[in-house]
């Protein structure tokens, strides 16, 4: 076993802990300027300090202050690198210049999105489930409409979500306020159903003692683990929402990367539209994280408890709280999926058209996840995902991730995440991100083999649980 000692750097960090604000008049003045008699909303007070991706951008900043010289290599936050296929990146060009013809000039575009794009979606990613172009919304981002369906759904629903998750699930469920109280002994807010995925349950929550929730947010593949759940366990959880009627939300932002038989949409699963609500994104296949452009699919059988259709509701939210996608990421989406460049890989099934250059770039950071994965395997780490998702999760038992992720920082002027900014499953953790040009992946490896093989003192001692 591995064991961490405390980094000292640590210090001149933030804490992520929690810390309620309490909401009285004795709360001391902390900005400047004039008071208000405006009360804070006070679910922003139940937040962490910070949002965790910021913060670790904060904190690499900080590192950089320290060590100015310092050659950093980033496999923290998820953010693509390499570059958008020319022929994509030429339609956007060409658009964007035509906006300044009289002929070429569009203003507003329809809130739901581009017909034409909703219709390639459809045809693209749902042709063998049958789902309708009106029931695709384009949007700038899965993370934002993971914001407007929370909008949607309303403060008095229960969720579930699992452990770990993606932070945006829980946060954007405290902000509206569905969420209890943070309790510092558990790490968990109340009011939330936190459903343990990790190795000892093959990364798929124990649905037999699962409580019933109105909502279940649900990644795969799953950021952070990296597990794409099966067809089994898939439809385990459409069973388990329809016998509780509940709502599925299905985020598959990674489907792209999947290489074996798991499904890529939870729509692949019969009964699945009854039920599930499913969001996806063009920024990790696509490299369109600076772009923006993603999609949320609302079946038109999915009721409310009245009998009312969700997708009308959801309709209203995005014409009242949104304007439409950007007509020019949007013409790069139609480029993604047009029919000279989308083509299916046998291999890796990720349907990419502008020839295999998303595709060749999909396989590119999967070649990255490989090297990630040996390089942990051949230190006598445990590391989880690298197949079916560019991020690979390793485990220092008896560690604390945020000690971990200094250390490595401190030691290597390498970023990861520390997995407890994914939920308290993530606190012997830390998230490896394969998005990065091959050199630096490498010379990552090299860094990490050897502080881990050559300082082995660092990492052997048992005072660190979280």
């Amino acid at each position: 076993m591995y064991k961490l000692l405390a980094c000292c750097s640590m210090a001149s960090g933030i804490s992520l802990q929690p810390k309620m604000v309490q909401a009285s008049l004795g709360v001391q003045k902390q900005g400047n300027g004039h008071c208000t008699n405006v009360p804070r909303n006070v679910n922003l007070e139940k937040l962490q300090n910070n949002y965790l991706f910021p913060e670790i951008s904060k904190r690499e900043l900080q590192h950089l202050d320290k060590y100015p010289s310092a050659k950093v290599i980033s496999l923290g936050i998820g953010d693509t690198t390499e570059p958008i296929p020319e022929k994509i990146s030429l339609s956007m060009a060409n658009y964007a210049h035509a906006l300044s013809t009289a002929e070429g000039y569009r203003g507003y575009g329809a809130e739901q999105g581009n017909q034409v794009l909703r219709k390639a979606i459809a045809e693209t990613f749902y042709k063998n489930v049958l789902i309708r172009d009106q029931e695709v919304f384009v949007s700038d981002g899965s993370q934002c409409d993971i914001s407007r369906l929370q909008l949607l759904l309303g403060s008095k629903v229960t969720i579930a979500v699992q452990d770990p998750s993606f932070p945006a699930y829980i946060d954007s469920s405290v902000i509206i306020g569905q969420a209890g109280d943070f309790q510092d002994k558990t790490g968990k807010y109340q009011n939330i159903v936190y459903m343990q995925c990790g190795p000892e349950n093959n990364f798929f929550p124990d649905l037999t003692t699962t409580p019933r929730t109105d909502i279940i947010f649900f990644c795969s593949p799953n950021n952070p683990t990296g597990h794409a759940a099966t067809r089994k366990q898939l439809q385990q959880l459409v069973e388990f929402a329809r016998d509780n009627g509940s709502i599925i939300i299905f985020d598959s932002a990674y489907a792209a990367y999947i290489t074996d038989d798991s499904p890529k949409s939870i729509f692949e699963i019969p009964g699945a539209k009854e039920v599930a609500i499913e969001i996806s994104s063009f920024s990790k296949f696509a490299g369109f994280t600076g772009v923006r452009l993603g999609w949320t699919v609302v079946p038109e059988e999915l009721l409310f408890s009245s009998g009312f259709p969700v997708i009308n509701d959801f309709n209203r939210i995005v014409c009242t709280c949104f304007n439409g996608a950007s007509n020019i990421a949007q013409a790069g989406g139609l480029a993604c999926l047009s029919s000279e460049g989308f083509q299916r890989n046998r291999t890796t099934e990720c349907l990419l058209e502008n020839s295999q250059a998303i595709c060749s770039v999909i396989d590119y950071y999967k070649e990255n996840t490989k090297i990630l994965v040996n390089t942990f395997a051949s230190l006598g780490l445990k590391a989880y995902g690298g197949v079916n998702a560019p991020y690979v999760w390793v485990h220092f038992p008896g560690l604390k991730s945020w000690n971990v992720f200094a250390e490595i920082l401190e030691k290597t002027h390498i970023i990861t995440v520390p997995g407890s900014g994914f939920g308290p499953g993530g606190a012997e953790y830390i998230r490896v991100s394969a998005f990065g040009q091959r050199e630096r992946i490498m010379e990552a490896s090299w860094r990490l083999e050897k502080l881990i093989s050559n300082e082995k003192a660092l990492f052997n001692s048992v005072e660190n649980k979280e």
